[in-house]
């Protein structure tokens, strides 16, 4: 007999249920829901990047006017994103207080970590060291000129929070019952990798590299953010929470990618290495204990997941 199972999401139980239905032996009910839920997961990247389009513009994506208006288009998709998605549970999408300050701190620090060998670097460029980049990072007034640009709540703000609430939260929930939580984490992030491909439109308008050169800037761009994006959605199946996503985000953002060249260059360079390398090893040592279940509590996206499930 082949059993498969309904979600909460796809089924009339209350939110506080996490129980499965065993259904007949009509296996091949499940592919129709799951291929819904993949057409939906494409919807959903298509709206969010469509969102961007809807107003008309000459003006670069930098300029603060085009920024307002698609932090808007972007915000409202977030909204919406839920009933795109089926979802009735928010807990599902990562909004929930159970194990909230763990979730706001330790999958951040995990971050941090692996960007060892570029915070060394810029204490070691920084003239007053690591005293300065501490004064850095806590001085007010920086904090409050950020606040008013444009392009920093972008890149800080609007972009890791509606991006994690769009491409984690909502999509997840419905690939989880078909693909599993492994499954998943390889196949959302595919959807947030694709979805970066209409920088390629902006970049040919702007007309000032060749088409070549796009392309294979856009592919690199896929090739990251699809990576990142399966770090992200790691850390959303094993903490149930959206604000780790978020905040491990919105760090990356401002750190960009790690430059290696530039630390094989500087006069450091053995000691840039080394921070590099200590950072990389101790984040896969810390992978799995700073995002243990016992931080976060129960995890209400793994209930969803077909038995078993590794990753949960």
């Amino acid at each position: 007999m082949c059993h498969h199972w309904i979600s909460p999401v796809f089924s009339s139980l209350s939110p506080g249920h996490s129980r499965w239905l065993p259904l007949p032996e009509h296996c091949s009910n499940t592919h129709p829901r799951c291929f819904l839920g993949l057409l939906s997961c494409l919807f959903l990247a298509g709206l969010y990047v469509g969102s961007l389009y809807v107003w008309r513009s000459s003006s670069p994506r930098d300029h603060p006017s085009v920024i307002k208006r698609r932090c808007a288009s972007v915000l409202l998709v977030s909204v919406v994103s839920p009933a795109v998605a089926d979802v009735s549970v928010w807990e599902l999408m990562g909004l929930r207080m159970d194990g909230l300050v763990a979730a706001s701190i330790l999958p951040l620090l995990l971050t941090m970590v692996f960007y060892l060998g570029p915070l060394v670097h810029s204490a070691i460029d920084n003239p007053k060291g690591f005293t300065g980049e501490m004064q850095c990072a806590l001085d007010v007034q920086s904090w409050r000129r950020c606040a008013g640009d444009a392009v920093w709540l972008r890149n800080q703000v609007v972009a890791p929070v509606t991006e994690e609430l769009v491409f984690r939260g909502a999509m997840l929930p419905m690939l989880v019952p078909c693909t599993g939580p492994t499954g998943a984490i390889v196949t959302a992030p595919l959807f947030f990798g694709v979805a970066h491909f209409h920088h390629v439109i902006e970049e040919q308008r702007l007309g000032k590299e060749s088409m070549s050169v796009i392309l294979l800037v856009a592919g690199m761009q896929f090739l990251y953010t699809t990576v990142f994006g399966a770090f992200t959605a790691f850390i959303f199946m094993r903490t149930g929470h959206v604000v780790g996503p978020v905040l491990c985000h919105s760090f990356c953002n401002s750190q960009g990618l790690p430059d290696i060249s530039s630390a094989l260059q500087h006069p450091h360079s053995s000691a840039l290495l080394f921070s590099y390398l200590m950072g990389g090893l101790l984040f896969l040592v810390l992978l799995f204990p700073l995002t243990d279940q016992y931080f976060y509590g129960p995890i209400p996206i793994c209930s969803l997941a077909p038995p078993p499930g590794s990753v949960c």
